[in-house]
């Protein structure tokens, strides 16, 4: 199993722990990964990191698809990955309804529609096969719509880049399918690793529906965990709920809220049902207080060290590719760096 740092996204400053990077990278760790919500974005960081550095992955988890025409992501990308030596990983994901018609200002459209649709036209642009031509639901290149002056014309990339991996950000059922049919890793949010079988159906629906042989060794998953090294499990557990009481409680409408429905998934649908509704009517304190020990305990590594040597293996047996790991101590990069290579040794 791989690790990744995961560096989130900024609060109210950006702090970046370049230290903590430069870490990993002497500590063998395969991959950093930043994210943007709306707030900081995704890519200016690693172009900041990939100058410091000079093995480790940069990966973006993730660039909001909405944010960004296919043809911006696709340029975005190559420059960054020629500019570090081919170190990037391109991270997608949808967001929700909420933050792309409220801040970006875009419908949310088709989910699956444009999420296969994006990641063709990407690839195409990066196949330069064929000056970009592509007429879907969710895209039409060169544009031919409304206001359209009928001079588009269709362009092949001037940078020749490579064939970037694709990974993807997906919570619903049809979507993680297509994740599994068509990117090369899938980045789920609130991985639980006792919990494989919600998802092992559909993945493998997925790899089938590829029909080119695709199978688990040929995708990558990237599960986010945080990991706390303390003697007090209680308290650890307690500095890991404020996130999920986020996500789970307050990041989506009443009505369409992924994180909470993935909690139902879980079997803990009234412990999110009673989160919801304390986060929304500002409760946040009695929100983070009814999530459930267990759960937080399934989506993260706390405790000392032994205990963490023990649970560590959950992750592995469930099949993750990538351990997505968040934390600001260097000792848990140097647990973990050391657990890894004695697994992969082992």
């Amino acid at each position: 199993m791989k690790l990744g740092l995961n560096l989130g996204y900024s609060g109210a400053r950006l702090e970046l722990p370049v230290d903590l990077v430069l870490e990993a990278e002497r500590l063998g760790w395969d991959s950093v990964w930043t994210a943007e919500a709306y707030g900081s974005d995704a890519v200016t960081p690693l172009a900041y990191l990939a100058a410091l550095t000079k093995r480790i992955k940069l990966a973006t988890g993730i660039m909001q698809i909405p944010a960004r025409t296919p043809a911006m992501t696709a340029m975005t990308a190559m420059t960054l990955d020629a500019l570090s030596g081919g170190r990037v990983i391109v991270g997608l994901g949808l967001s929700g309804p909420q933050v792309v018609e409220g801040w970006h200002g875009v419908p949310y459209g088709n989910p699956s529609a444009r999420l296969r649709e994006y990641v063709t036209i990407l690839r195409r642009i990066w196949a330069r096969e064929a000056p970009l031509e592509f007429h879907g639901k969710e895209y039409d290149i060169p544009y031919t719509g409304p206001g359209a002056t009928g001079l588009g014309k269709p362009l092949k990339s001037i940078l020749h880049g490579r064939p970037l991996p694709i990974y993807l950000a997906t919570l619903g059922p049809k979507n993680i399918r297509l994740t599994a049919e068509i990117a090369d890793g899938w980045i789920p949010a609130f991985f639980s690793p006792y919990r494989m079988d919600v998802f092992r159906a559909d993945l493998e629906a997925g790899f089938a529906r590829a029909g080119n042989g695709k199978s688990w060794k040929d995708f990558d998953i990237v599960a986010g965990c945080t990991v706390i090294l303390t003697d007090d499990v209680k308290a650890g557990l307690a500095a890991v709920k404020p996130a999920i009481a986020l996500y789970v409680g307050g990041m989506g409408a009443r009505q369409k809220n992924f994180y909470n429905e993935l909690m139902h998934r879980y079997g803990y649908g009234e412990a999110a049902e009673r989160i919801q509704e304390l986060y929304l009517a500002g409760r946040k304190a009695e929100a983070e207080a009814a999530v459930p020990d267990e759960l937080a305990d399934e989506l993260s590594l706390v405790g000392p060290e032994a205990r963490i040597r023990e649970r560590f293996r959950a992750w592995e047996d469930a099949g993750v590719g990538t351990l997505l790991v968040g934390t600001r101590d260097p000792r848990v990069l140097a647990l973990l760096a050391d657990l890894a290579g004695a697994r992969a040794g082992g």
